[in-house]
C-alpha cells in the first residue's frame, strides 16, 4: 500500500508526458496540480479542475502563461470594497485640489467648524446650569413633603412636583450626553481636517516638478 502514491504519481507523470507530446503538435499545453499534489498535463483543463490555477507551457516546455484560479465570493467582495474605497479617495483628492489653494484654507475651515461646536457646547453648558438650578429649587420644595420631610403632619409630595423633578433630572442627563457627543465631534473634526491637510500636502508635493 505504501507504494501506491508513488505509483500513481509515476503514472500521472507518464500520462502527463504523453499529453505534452500530443499537445506539442497543437502548440501549448496546460499544467496543473490536483488536491493530492499530483501534476497533470493536458491541452485543456477538465471541468473538475476548473477551480484551480494552471500554468501554460509551449512546445519547448517553457512557461508562457498562467491561468489564475477563479476568485471566491470573499475575494470578489474584498476587491469590490477596495475598488470603491479607491474611487472614493480619488474623488476626495479631486475635491481637495479643486477647493483649497493652500493648507491655510483647510485650517481656516477647521477653525470655523470648531468654533461652531464650541458655541454649541457653551449654550448647552448654560442650559445645564439653568436646569441644575431648577432641580435645586424643586428638590428644596420636595423637602416639605413626604417621604423627605420628617414632620408628622407633612403631606404627600404633589404629583406635578414629582413629575417636574423627574423631567428636569432627565433633561440634565440628556444635555450632559449631548456635551459628551459634542466633545467627540470636536475630536473627529480635528482628526478629519488633519487628515485632509496631510493628504493635500502629499498631492501638492506630487504635482511639484522635481
Amino acid at each position: 500500500m505504501s507504494r501506491l502514491p508513488a505509483l500513481l504519481t509515476g503514472i500521472a507523470l507518464v500520462a502527463g508526458t504523453t499529453c505534452v507530446a500530443a499537445a506539442d503538435q497543437r502548440g501549448t499545453t496546460y499544467r496543473w496540480v490536483d488536491a493530492q499534489g499530483v501534476v497533470h498535463y493536458g491541452d485543456q483543463i477538465p471541468p473538475q479542475y476548473a477551480q484551480q490555477a494552471a500554468t501554460l507551457i509551449n512546445k519547448q516546455g517553457v512557461t508562457v502563461g498562467h491561468v489564475d484560479a477563479p476568485k471566491t465570493d470573499t475575494q470578489l467582495a474584498q476587491e469590490a470594497t477596495a475598488s470603491a474605497a479607491a474611487a472614493k479617495q480619488k474623488q476626495h483628492d479631486a475635491f481637495l485640489l479643486a477647493t483649497y489653494t493652500s493648507p491655510k484654507d483647510i485650517e481656516a475651515l477647521r477653525d470655523e467648524r470648531l468654533n461652531q461646536l464650541r458655541d454649541q457646547a457653551t449654550a448647552t453648558e448654560q442650559y445645564v446650569n439653568t436646569l441644575s438650578e431648577r432641580l435645586g429649587a424643586l428638590t428644596a420644595r420636595a423637602q416639605n413633603f413626604k417621604p423627605y420631610s420628617s414632620r408628622p403632619d407633612a403631606r404627600k409630595m404633589p404629583d406635578d412636583l414629582a413629575e417636574q423633578i423627574v423631567h428636569t433630572t432627565n433633561d440634565i442627563r440628556t444635555q450632559r450626553a449631548a456635551l459628551a457627543t459634542n466633545q467627540q465631534d470636536e475630536d473627529n473634526v480635528r482628526q478629519q481636517f488633519q487628515a485632509d491637510i496631510d493628504r493635500y500636502k502629499e498631492l501638492r508635493a506630487a504635482q511639484t516638478p522635481r
